[in-house]
């Protein structure tokens, strides 16, 4: 038995032919490679630093497990005893505020808008959250949780972003919420 090959260049008697179909691979392989750029796995702690002026303790995200420029992006808080607003939220009964995971939602948006469009140290850019509709809080979230935070773009018109976001803990909807941001020169 003879070599077996991915095309059979034997059934294809026309340059051209053998051309529409070497130009069809090239096509498909540039489109792999495309998408591949395109959706980053982790980024880690550093690089959400270089990207979002918040500082601790209000930077709400630890890492972002998925990142699809344009579409979506998938971030991670550890929710520990040790956060400050623990101490008073409340004391006998620690529940994260569910402003603060509003909060961790339009920092996992904001992110999103960056890395889509490119931005890697945003100078002299800031983004701001403008608005938000269909805010619902469905379980508590206590220590000891992942937050899984997921931030979908609905649009992006005129300069305001439409992000759709969810928080999940144990893959169960803890927060949702439609969220509008605008980036604007600091």
């Amino acid at each position: 038995m003879g070599r077996q090959r991915f095309v059979d260049w034997d059934k294809y008697e026309k340059v051209s032919d053998k051309l529409k179909v070497l130009r069809w691979f090239a096509l498909s392989l540039i489109c792999y490679l495309t998408i591949i750029t395109l959706v980053k796995r982790n980024m880690n702690i550093s690089e959400i630093l270089e990207i979002l002026p918040h500082r601790y303790p209000f930077l709400l995200l630890d890492r972002v497990e998925k990142f699809v420029a344009g579409e979506r992006l998938v971030a991670l808080k550890n929710v520990t005893i040790n956060e400050p607003f623990f101490v008073g939220h409340f004391p006998d009964h620690p529940v994260m505020p569910g402003v603060l995971i509003i909060e961790a939602m339009a920092q996992a948006a904001a992110l999103l808008a960056f890395k889509s469009l490119g931005h890697g140290k945003p100078e002299g850019s800031v983004v701001y959250f403008v608005g938000i509709d269909g805010a619902r809080f469905k379980r508590p979230v206590v220590p000891g949780d992942q937050l899984l935070i997921e931030a979908k773009i609905i649009r992006n018109l005129k300069g305001i972003w439409k992000f759709e976001a969810f928080a999940k803990v144990d893959n169960v909807v803890a927060s949702e919420a439609t969220l509008m941001c605008t980036m604007r020169d600091k």
